[in-house]
């Protein structure tokens, strides 16, 4: 065997995601160097999930690196935050100019914007990816949204589209997002999205569940009829299969769960970006909180003993044409609502773009989230459709295929949003996405009396309708007050 290096690309971090995706690029013929911190985790994985497989192990960074051909090209699947900045500083010193460091873990953008200036200082190139998918995702191909050196790019491209999802007949989800973090922020957004969806399917659950008084087994039907119209997705596809598995009793699993939401951070940072952006995704922090509330089951529980209100069980639950007619405005309610959830996280992608100069292909976004990743569906298709037919679409709800939509589903919407406000039924995510979709289309909004109130107790000013925009006015609201206005508000 001669000397020169046979590795394709070299892998750091042996948990889960990181093995899935070292066998996935092994399927495509890559020959990949594996590496861990704990190092006897090398000899395990060789010995046991990569034995009969071209994956070389390593024993030391230098020798990983000595391993690979040029351009080298490093990917670190390893905790968001430290680690990250720690492996960086660990590889930096063996590699030379022109070699790739790849991050491929949850970072948050600003720490991928911070880590690509640092590489290219050392005339090394960067590249933050967004991966999806979970553990199965990552063995037989996820959704990735690289982003960052745009001269990194062309080196990876072939082997990340490779290991990707494919759709349409072998389209990769996988494409360049754009400069710095935005694929690290994409990543974000699909998260950020990704609870929005579960919030979302909940709430339907609950409504079933409480407001109809449903069975697991027949809430399985509706979710398995469901997921054969435009609803058909992974998130309502595995809602499916959970409310039909049973417990070692035969009785229903779900119900043994406890309802107490864990998470682990990138839906909270979407929600505070959207905050210093000024979009409103209001679908997406409600899904935060629902989970923060979610996690106080001592408090809650005592309160259910204090606190009354109306008794959840729904006329309809007695009749079943109008039970029938429920569960099809339940499904309007969900459909509605997660247009609004998207159009919002697109609003968000488009006010980042500006602010932080990235030039991001929306539809292209969509497709890379077609296939392999977590929010996967029929349903980004439409998306994609949208943004090819028209780039500039300042906002989902005014494509006409959407806008199509949400007026079929309005009815049923509103009738469930309201239904579940008399019954004490919390659908914070339904009726929060309804409150968007009425503030959005309000030509007029109250927001003239608050600014009144800003001018009247802190003389913040008011621009008048009577007047052009960029004009600000102050009124001395008591009679004693100053004349002297504050600085004038941003809007």
């Amino acid at each position: 065997m001669s000397n020169e290096p046979q590795g394709d690309i070299a892998l750091i971090g042996l948990a889960v995601m990181g093995q899935n995706i070292i066998l996935n690029m092994n399927d495509h013929g890559y020959t990949v160097v594996a590496f861990n911190r704990t190092v006897s985790k090398v000899d395990d994985f060789l010995a046991n999930q990569a034995k009969g497989t071209k994956v070389l192990g390593a024993h030391s960074i230098q020798e990983m690196v000595s391993m690979l051909k040029r351009p080298r090209r490093v990917m670190l699947l390893v905790k968001a935050g430290q680690p990250v900045d720690d492996f960086i500083q660990e590889v930096m010193p063996f590699l030379e100019k022109g070699d790739i460091i790849i991050d491929g873990g949850n970072s948050l953008f600003e720490d991928t914007n911070r880590r690509q200036k640092e590489v290219e200082a050392k005339g090394l190139l960067y590249i933050g990816t967004g991966v999806s998918g979970g553990e199965e995702g990552a063995r037989h191909g996820p959704s990735i949204m690289p982003g960052g050196s745009p001269a990194a790019w062309p080196f990876v491209k072939k082997i990340l589209q490779d290991i990707s999802a494919k759709v349409d007949g072998g389209v990769p989800c996988c494409d360049w997002v754009g400069e710095q973090g935005a694929g690290h922020y994409v990543k974000m957004v699909h998260n950020g999205i990704e609870y929005g969806d579960m919030q979302l399917i909940c709430e339907a659950y609950n409504l079933m569940k409480n407001g109809l008084g449903m069975t697991p087994d027949e809430m399985h039907n509706v979710f398995a009829d469901w997921n054969k119209g435009e609803l058909d997705s992974y998130l309502i596809e595995i809602s499916r299969d959970i409310l039909a598995k049973k417990d070692a009793d035969g009785s229903p699993l779900v119900d043994k769960i406890l309802d107490t939401a864990g998470q682990k951070g990138t839906g909270k940072w979407t929600v505070i970006n959207s905050q210093d952006l000024g979009i409103p995704i209001t679908l997406m922090a409600e899904a935060v909180y629902a989970r923060c509330v979610s996690a106080l089951k001592d408090e809650r529980v005592a309160a259910a003993k204090k606190l009354k209100g109306p008794k959840p069980l729904l006329p309809a639950a007695k009749d079943p044409e109008k039970k029938k007619a429920f569960i099809a405005e339940i499904r309007d309610a969900l459909y509605a609502s997660k247009i609004v959830s998207y159009a919002q996280g697109y609003m968000l992608m488009r006010a980042a773009a500006k602010e932080y100069k990235w030039n991001l292909n929306y539809g292209g976004i969509a497709l890379m989230w077609r296939g392999g990743c977590i929010i996967r569906s029929r349903f980004l298709g439409k998306i994609k459709e949208a943004y090819d037919k028209n780039g500039k679409l300042s906002n989902l709800l005014l494509d006409d295929y959407f806008r199509g939509e949400v007026k079929k589903s309005q009815k049923g919407w509103r009738t469930v949003v309201a239904a579940a406000a008399k019954r004490g039924i919390p659908v914070p995510a339904f009726s929060t996405a309804l409150a968007f979709f009425d503030s959005y289309r309000s030509a007029v909004l109250p927001a003239n009396l608050l600014q009144a109130q800003r001018d009247y107790f802190g003389a913040h000013t008011y621009e008048r309708v009577d007047k052009p925009r960029g004009e600000f006015f102050h009124t001395n609201w008591t009679g004693h007050g100053g004349t002297t206005a504050s600085s004038t508000y941003n809007v």
